[in-house]
This record gives structure tokens, sequence and C-alpha cells, in this order.
């Protein structure tokens, strides 16, 4: 089920001069939510934006009743939410989109199989939800971010607080030096599943990667979302075997064979 509500602003942190994290709470317990969903904002008091904006689903606090929201401030719109304060309220339509599989055991051992998330930029978003939810399954999530340089990083404490994590950066200021298609661990350890989020180059080479490796692999699509409810057709993508799809309503998570194939 879909909701359409005013949702109650907790705080407002300012990660960088860039980045900005906005925690919203309602007094009704907030409804199922899946990590690789998203959700669709008004930007009120900026009189040059008329369309919702998609921001993906950071987090999602149970305990606390908390949804969690990382914006990257590159536009007006987005500049326009960096501003908001403690007791404003947000318009929000939500949850919207498919999210990713999770990881299941392996009936014979009932070992959790080895998930490995890897985000670049504000594509990271997502990725700590998956990872808190694949801890409360008993697992545990290895990250791989990636970012141009050790400033650009997002978040790193809460996601050691989830799982194991690695970095690369463009310049070597953290972590090793290069993108994520470049770090050891890849070499060094197997994993099950793949989860990406992040600039498109990036994406696809890990979806190239995970194909050789033959690792099932899931990509989250950043397609410009106008409405989130596959009427206004911005966010048409094309596969391999049902020509265009919406990825708002048949993504934004979606198995990356369907698009990318060498």
């Amino acid at each position: 089920m879909k909701y359409c509500k005013d949702l109650t602003v907790v705080s407002v942190e300012h990660l960088t001069e860039k980045y900005v994290l906005i925690k919203l709470t309602d007094q009704e317990p907030l409804p199922e939510m899946m990590p690789g969903q998203f959700v669709e904002v008004r930007v009120d008091g900026s009189p040059q934006t008329f369309l919702r904006r998609p921001i993906s689903i950071n987090n999602v606090v149970a305990g606390k009743n908390e949804l969690h929201l990382l914006v990257a401030m590159i536009g007006e719109g987005t500049r326009q939410l960096g501003t908001l304060h403690s007791g404003d309220r947000l318009n929000v339509m939500y949850p919207l989109g498919n999210g990713f599989t999770l990881p299941a055991k392996d009936p014979s051992t009932g070992v959790m199989a080895r998930h490995l998330l890897v985000g670049g930029g504000v594509g990271v978003a997502p990725l700590l939800f998956l990872g808190s939810r694949i801890k409360e399954m008993g697992g545990e999530a290895t990250f791989l971010l990636g970012a141009r340089t050790e400033k650009d990083l997002l978040m790193l404490e809460a996601f050691r607080q989830v799982g194991r994590v690695f970095v690369t950066t463009e310049d070597g200021s953290a972590g090793e030096k290069g993108f994520v298609t470049n770090h050891s661990i890849l070499n060094e350890e197997h994993f099950d599943y793949i989860s990406t989020c992040g600039p498109k180059p990036m994406m696809v080479a890990v979806a190239r990667y995970a194909e050789k490796a033959d690792i099932p692999c899931e990509v989250s699509l950043e397609n410009k979302m106008a409405c989130g409810l596959g009427a206004c057709l911005c966010c048409v993508e094309k596969t391999n075997d049902k020509g265009n799809i919406c990825i708002c309503t048949e993504g934004p998570v979606i198995n990356a064979k369907r698009i990318w194939q060498d």
C-alpha cells in the first residue's frame, strides 16, 4: 500500500556542504518498507520546483519510528530540502518501487548467503537499510564504498555499525586507490550476491564483474522519476526481455542481466 502524508522532521544533519541527512517520523507507526524502495517528496517554498523529487530510503529505524533520507543538494529543489528544520512538515509519497532481494540461508547448512553491497556517491543511501536488514536476519553485510576523495565518503561510521566496510577513492586519500571494481577484496573473497547503487558507469562495471564471476547481481537505477507511479514515463529503461519498462514501478531495483549484458 502507498501513502501520501505530511511527516514531521525530527532532525536535519548536514554531513557535508553537499549532503544532508533528513530524519522523519509520524504520529502513527510507519508502514513496512523494503531496502531499495524510494519516496517522492513535495518541495514547498521553491517556486520553480513543480515536480516531486525521488529519494532513496536510507534507513528505517523501527524502534524510533523514523524514516531517514540521504539527500544530495544539487539543484534548487534538493537545496530547499536542506533548509528544513526540526518540527517542519514534509509531504512524502511512499513506499514506492520494488526493493532488493534479501539473502537466504542455505537449506542444507543453515548458513546465510554472503552479500556484497557496492555503492558510490549518494548511491550508498539504500545500502545502509539493506545492510541493516541483513544484520537483523542474522547475516553479515560487506560494504564496498567508492568515492573520488576521502571527503566524499558518506556515513562510514553508520555502515561500520552494520557490517564490514571496505573503501576505494580515486585519489587514494582513503582505502585503496582506484575504482570499486579494482578493490583487492574481489579477488580475495567469494560472495553469493551483489547489490549495487551509484553512478551508472560504476554499476555497469560491477554488473560485468558479477557476470564474469557468475554471481547474481541487482542494480538500483537512479533514472529521473517525476511521478513515481508509472504515469509520466520519465524513467523508461530498455530491457533485454520485455522491451521498455518504467523503473519507478518495476524497479528501481532490477536484475543486472535484464538491462546490461556484454
